[in-house]
């Protein structure tokens, strides 16, 4: 999940950010891709297979993806300045391949490249970071100066084709361990870094502590998930849809909260003896949303934004400031990844069941309207076949 971004890596003229247009030579290497034209404008096209820019890039031969809740966003018109971007670098829009989630197989490395071979089976992160510059050093990724940061999708094609290019690849590709399912490595790009980082992490969640997570979509649903390796002693889920909260329950949550049908504020401070949550977790991006967590907090609590906002919020700072409260935002780094990885692959992250449908891949116009509607399709990730 991403806010929008026009970082460092927009500006830095030392990586290449070119898409990947029909090449007009008959003799080019084809595949089908997922390209955005701009608002309300998808097409499932042939394109040209990328090729290795830079000594540091690898080319994957996707297996599997999945679709983001940013996809959708860029799919409706929220990120406009991915034109911009391609115009100002290429000086023209040949269309941008979405997608920033998957695994596949290396297929191909440039001369740079150390850590991955053709063959391995890799975890594509949706950060991309050079390992070395002030931000990396700060473990910063998101905001890598050399070019890194949320490339994929956004400021070059992304992971919803059969092949990518992936640039920085000895630090942004994980190779895939024995004993990890692909369910659970497709959500290590994104949804479960996302939610520990920014949900959980900033959120200061400790042992003891009263979480309320509000919304339960995937990302929502990883924030339950990973909360629970810190041991809360009450984790509260909120949503107006009553099988996501069957699933949260299901996933851990030790209460849930229907909101389209009981105020949740009432019911959180009913769950907690009237004194609010140490940490509530903003997982939609929404005033509605955003108003239970700054409503909930008991004295000290922290406020984790992790849904991305299309809009201002209202800030009811006369009735806060006296809390000593702590808001925190981000744009995931994905530096906890391996820590997930390890969890994942002993059972104590049980993130499968997060993946509720399997898609092939050639059916992606389908699978983006079964994402769109996800509430009705009963969605929660999509894992999509090649």
């Amino acid at each position: 999940m991403f806010r929008k971004v026009t970082s460092v890596a927009a500006a830095n003229l030392g990586r290449s950010f070119s898409s990947s247009p029909i090449n007009l030579s008959a003799q080019a290497k084809m595949m089908k891709a997922m390209v955005y034209y701009g608002a309300n404008n998808l097409k499932f096209e042939n394109r040209a297979v990328p090729k290795i820019i830079d000594p540091t890039d690898a080319i994957i031969k996707m297996t599997q993806t999945s679709i983001c809740g940013t996809d959708l966003g860029i799919w409706k018109g929220k990120n406009p300045e991915i034109e911009e971007i391609a115009e100002a670098k290429e000086g023209k829009f040949n269309g941008r391949v979405l997608g920033h989630e998957g695994i596949g197989i290396v297929d191909e490395v440039g001369a740079g490249v150390r850590n991955v071979k053709k063959g391995d089976r890799v975890i594509i992160s949706c950060i991309t970071r050079c390992g070395i510059c002030e931000n990396c050093s700060r473990s910063m990724y998101s905001h890598c100066n050399s070019g890194g940061g949320w490339l994929l999708g956004y400021m070059i094609d992304g992971t919803h084709a059969e092949y990518v290019r992936t640039p920085f690849a000895d630090t942004s590709l994980y190779k895939i361990p024995q004993g990890l399912s692909d369910e659970a490595a497709v959500l290590l790009s994104d949804a479960l870094p996302t939610a520990h980082e920014i949900g959980v992490q900033n959120g200061n969640v400790k042992p003891g502590d009263t979480v309320a997570v509000i919304g339960a979509g995937p990302v929502g649903m990883s924030c339950v998930l990973t909360s629970q390796l810190y041991s809360p002693s009450v984790l509260i889920a909120v949503d107006m849809d009553d099988n996501r909260l069957a699933m949260a329950k299901e996933m851990g949550a030790t209460h849930t909260i229907n909101s389209a049908k009981e105020d949740a504020v009432s019911k959180i401070l009913e769950y907690t003896e009237g004194r609010g949550v140490d940490c509530a977790m903003e997982a939609v991006g929404a005033q509605p949303t955003w108003d239970i967590c700054q409503r909930v907090l008991k004295e000290g609590g922290h406020l984790a934004n992790v849904g991305v906002h299309g809009k201002s919020v209202n800030l009811e700072i006369e009735k806060l400031w006296i809390k000593n409260l702590t808001i925190t935002t981000g744009l995931v780094n994905t530096n906890t990844t391996e820590m997930l990885m390890k969890n994942c692959c002993s059972g104590k992250l049980k993130s499968e069941k997060l993946a509720t449908h399997q898609c092939k891949f050639e059916d992606m116009e389908n699978n983006y309207t079964v994402f769109k509607h996800a509430a009705e399709e009963k969605a929660m990730k999509l894992i999509i076949n090649f």
